[in-house]
């Protein structure tokens, strides 16, 4: 009887204490997780397809600032870089968050580039997420400020551009009447004076043609055009020009070959790159024009033995009365204007413009179009890219 007594105090003694081993455990395994969990933080679901789906670059830090989550845009802006924010800008708005518990916006510069000469402008926005974490949005405005600074040019510019040959004629009209008993002296002030009227007048067509071209139904109604008959007549608008100042001009290739869109805009377009090859060129030069197929895609050449282009203004050259020489320029009437209509004729078409070019050896721009193969209700051209 003393036995069995002993037994089952043993096995109630084991018990008891085999439960509190267990209790045990279970307590250091309950605090492992809650340990886990501070180093480990758990993002909210759905967190990963935000990021995933965001334009914008998307970041959530923890209360120790490392990055727990990044979409690929941060990545590309150089906002992360091992799980750590490479700007003491993120890390300051992150730290007004948690203070005010409210959202917050800043304006954030980032500099570009080796030295830093040129920055990225963001918008960044601080928000919490949870009650532990905070979410980084980064929106990128470099090219909406970048337009918006083009724009603001193109009206000081225009303004300027006009006001020339506006108060040249208003300063010839009155030497006109002031030399009214000199022949001589009319002819002269008379011949001045329908140059800059001709000026004017090119000027104004220019920028009433980058109007129409920005508009939502620039090319409402395509139709089937003969390149060869476009080069044709692009050459011959230019032809007394040339042999005024001793440019020879040749044609190779192109016969057959169709595209779809405006025939008036692309003969513009083709007239301004022989107009400008011209005028940068050489006496005794050649201007050449080269059509081509690649691969569904028509290709224009307009080639010249000219000045060339210097490296940092290549990128400019489409830009609106942005001119290489200043001075040639002026002497030729040009008005700036021509190119920027090549590069907008050509993203109407579906298309696009690129440049070589080498000083003292010359340049070649090349318009890109694509082949007319399908009917023109079948395509998506015909809406205007609104780009500067």
């Amino acid at each position: 009887m003393d036995t069995m007594w002993l037994v089952l105090i043993a096995l109630a003694l084991g018990l008891i204490v085999g439960g509190g081993f267990v209790s045990l455990i279970l307590i250091a395994v309950r605090s492992g997780e809650r340990a886990a969990s501070v180093v480990n933080p758990v993002v909210p679901d759905g967190v990963d397809q935000v990021l995933e789906a965001l334009d914008s670059a998307g970041i959530v830090i923890d209360p120790s600032n490392n990055v727990l989550k990044a979409s690929p845009g941060a990545f590309a802006l150089g906002l992360v870089r091992d799980r750590i924010l490479t700007q003491p800008e993120l890390v300051d708005i992150a730290a007004e968050v948690r203070r005010t518990g409210e959202p917050t916006t800043r304006p954030v510069e980032l500099p570009l580039g080796r030295f830093g000469e040129t920055t990225r402008s963001l918008s960044i926005r601080g928000a919490r997420l949870g009650s532990r974490f905070i979410m980084l949005l980064a929106e990128d405005h470099t090219e909406a400020r970048r337009l918006d600074e083009v724009r603001r040019d193109f009206i000081a510019n225009i303004s300027h551009e006009l006001k020339t040959p506006i108060g040249a004629i208003g300063l010839l009209s009155e030497a006109l009447d002031s030399a009214a008993d000199d022949a001589e002296r009319v002819r002269k002030f008379a011949g001045r004076l329908a140059t800059e009227s001709q000026r004017l007048t090119r000027m104004t067509g220019e920028i009433i043609n980058l109007s129409r071209l920005q508009a939502a139904d620039a090319l409402h109604q395509p139709e089937l055009v003969a390149v060869d008959r476009v080069i044709a007549t692009a050459v011959d608008q230019n032809r007394v020009t040339a042999e005024s100042i001793g440019v020879a001009l040749s044609v190779k290739g192109g016969a057959g070959l169709e595209v779809y869109g405006d025939e008036t805009l692309l003969v513009v377009a083709v007239n301004n790159l022989i107009s400008n090859a011209i005028h940068y060129s050489p006496a005794g030069s050649h201007v050449g024009i080269g059509i081509r197929e690649v691969q569904g895609v028509i290709e224009i050449a307009v080639t010249d033995q000219g000045v060339g282009i210097p490296d940092e203004d290549r990128d400019r050259v489409f830009e609106r009365f942005f001119r290489v020489d200043q001075a040639r320029s002026r002497h030729t009437g040009g008005t700036g204007l021509g190119l920027s209509i090549v590069k907008h004729t050509v993203q109407n078409h579906g298309g696009e413009v690129k440049v070589w070019s080498q000083l003292g050896r010359g340049s070649t721009f090349t318009i890109r179009l694509p082949k007319a193969t399908t009917p023109p209700e079948d395509m998506t051209i015909g809406t205007a890219r609104r780009t500067t």
